[in-house]
């Protein structure tokens, strides 16, 4: 089953979702977080349930059969199968159900890998088979109670119902980052002087906790005051208090915030969508809007710049975000003044 290539229009709050399965043994009593939306699959007494899980279009490079794969000589994690090698590309293969400690069951049918590409880095993923492709909207979206964060280790992203069947949207940085430290975020060192950015005000919107509080420290380090949201429509809410208050008070949009850093891929409004609407409103569009995700990618680029995005930066670099940031403040600031001369 090969990516569909469904053209998506950046902006509209839409995604496409691969959905999959892993089929899985579940102990009698052992509290799992697919004990509660899973089905059973033949006898009940057998205990094989069937867990369904999602990913983004977006991050799918394609889907193919079982290749055939050569152990490596040092792994971290079990979960490693090994290497294959995909046109003449060498690709690392999860056995996904062993990560999530699942114990893995045989139903006879060939298990399907989905091969992924996001930061910049491709890795695949072995899953019992796979379903099909959703197209839903962002709206359909919840995040996840503290009850499945806990129980999912944070794994989940995202709950959506498909075809009367929960699906768990995974968080697959995490199981990358997990599986190589070196993969994940860091803190750059900051290599500048921030004194002239003291006092700039960000509004960020990302529905990760750790990735939020990660953008909070650096911004602030960087002189920044900062205002974190948890997706994009508690964002536009937040912008649209900032616009009324504008309006009722005659102050200027920069009082309360300067620029907007957003994630793409969120609950509720996603940060294209956010974007598009920040940009067509005639008082927001001055803001300049910085991506920050693990869909930064050449291929991906043209989606942030078809909203009008000010700037996209791949969620590991995550040092460079205060530096960005703060040209694209300056910048607009300039660019002000040049209006005002003429």
């Amino acid at each position: 089953m090969a990516q569909t290539n469904i053209l998506l229009e950046a902006g509209t709050n839409e995604l496409e979702v691969v959905e999959f399965y892993l089929d899985e043994s579940i102990l009698p009593g052992q509290p799992t977080l697919e004990g509660l939306t899973a089905e059973v699959v033949g006898e009940k007494d057998a205990k094989h349930y069937r867990g369904y899980y999602g990913v983004n279009v977006a991050k799918v490079l394609e889907i193919i059969r079982m290749p055939k794969v050569t152990e490596l000589p040092e792994v971290q994690h079990e979960s490693v199968l090994g290497a294959f090698n995909l046109r003449s590309r060498i690709i690392p293969l999860v056995d996904l159900a062993l990560w999530l400690g699942k114990s893995h069951i045989e139903t006879g049918e060939e298990p399907k890998t989905i091969v992924t590409e996001f930061n910049n880095v491709t890795t695949a993923f072995m899953v019992s088979g796979v379903n099909r492709i959703h197209r839903i909207s962002w709206e359909q979206v919840e995040q996840p109670n503290a009850y499945m964060a806990s129980v999912s280790s944070n794994t989940i992203v995202g709950v959506v119902k498909l075809e009367g069947r929960i699906v768990f949207l995974l968080d697959l940085e995490k199981v990358v980052a997990q599986l190589n430290p070196k993969l994940g975020l860091r803190l750059d060192d900051l290599g500048e002087d921030w004194d002239d950015s003291t006092g700039f005000r960000a509004l960020v919107a990302d529905d990760s906790a750790l990735v939020r509080e990660m953008q909070r420290d650096l911004l602030e380090k960087a002189g920044f005051k900062v205002i974190v949201t948890t997706n994009g429509k508690e964002a536009w809410d937040c912008l649209t208090s900032f616009k009324k208050r504008v309006e009722e008070e005659g102050r200027d949009l920069s009082d309360f915030v300067q620029v907007v850093v957003s994630d793409i891929e969120m609950p509720y409004m996603d940060g294209l969508n956010l974007t598009s609407r920040i940009k067509n409103d005639p008082l927001l569009k001055q803001l300049p809007v910085l991506l920050f995700s693990s869909l930064i990618t050449d291929k991906l680029r043209h989606r942030g710049e078809s909203v009008g995005a000010d700037g996209q930066i791949s969620k590991p670099q995550v040092g460079t975000l205060a530096k960005r940031a703060a040209e694209l403040i300056r910048a607009r600031g300039l660019a002000q003044k040049e209006e005002g001369r003429q």
